[in-house]
């Protein structure tokens, strides 16, 4: 059974037992939350799709960690203008591992 849900402004596709890294969520490590903007859930050839969410539509995880991703380099420059400025960007993560999906 997998679900397509939605969170922090991107879509997920899971399984139970699989481990995904979401946009921060403001929760402790061991906490349970709760996705109930599911989209999609489907078992086999049996998929039940949302208008535009399933009504009574759930998945379930708990928080295994907080964190930041690798750093993304952003260089501006223009050539022969003395103009060169350098940033870096880490993008904060809370890795959830999903334990139960339920779809109406």
């Amino acid at each position: 059974m997998y679900a397509v849900f939605k969170t922090g402004g991107k879509q997920y596709r899971a399984s139970q037992g699989d481990k995904l890294r979401v946009e921060r969520l403001d929760a402790a490590v061991g906490d349970t939350v709760e996705f109930d903007q599911v989209l999609l859930v489907g078992s086999g050839a049996d998929v039940t799709i949302g208008k535009p969410v399933i009504d009574g539509g759930k998945v379930a995880g708990t928080v295994t960690a907080q964190g930041r991703s690798r750093k993304v380099e952003v260089v501006k420059f223009k050539r022969r203008q003395n103009y060169k400025r350098q940033r870096g960007h880490r993008q904060h993560f809370t890795e959830v591992e999903i334990t139960s999906i339920s779809g109406a």
